[in-house]
């Protein structure tokens, strides 16, 4: 089992950035999906700013969440996806995981480098189905 995959498999709290209350979007369901299987999910919103997704207190950035979070599930268009790696890192996260569709090699690497479990082009709930 790859590193990001064990990571997701023993995560409680998942950041969940690009998370915002339009239930028709990926990552609305997705990370719906999440918390039905017993995650703490995490709403970081960038660009729809809410007070709450999903019945948890949604944050403008990871810098802003108070606590702790295992894996940080990305999202963003790829060119977006930089500065939230960065973020990821400073705040100490164990994994980043970019979405399927999403790639960034660079931002990976740097992920790596820094310790932290990396994978892209990947899906967190197919992935988990996969686990069950």
């Amino acid at each position: 089992m790859d590193a990001a995959l064990e990571v997701l498999r023993m995560a409680k709290t998942i950041a969940v950035v690009g998370l915002d209350t339009r239930a028709y979007r990926p990552a609305y369901r997705i990370a719906a999906f999440l918390q039905a299987a017993g995650y703490r999910v995490i709403p970081v919103s960038l660009t729809q700013p809410a007070a709450e997704v999903l019945g948890e207190r949604a944050y403008p950035s990871l810098r802003d969440v108070p606590e702790p979070i295992d894996l940080v599930d990305v999202f963003v268009r790829s060119e977006h996806t930089d500065p939230i790696v960065d973020d990821a890192i400073a705040v100490g996260a164990q994994a980043v995981w970019l979405q399927s569709g999403i790639v960034n090699p660079a931002a990976m690497a740097r992920a790596r480098a820094a310790g932290l479990a990396a994978t892209e082009d990947r899906c967190t709930m197919v992935e988990l189905q996969r686990l069950a």
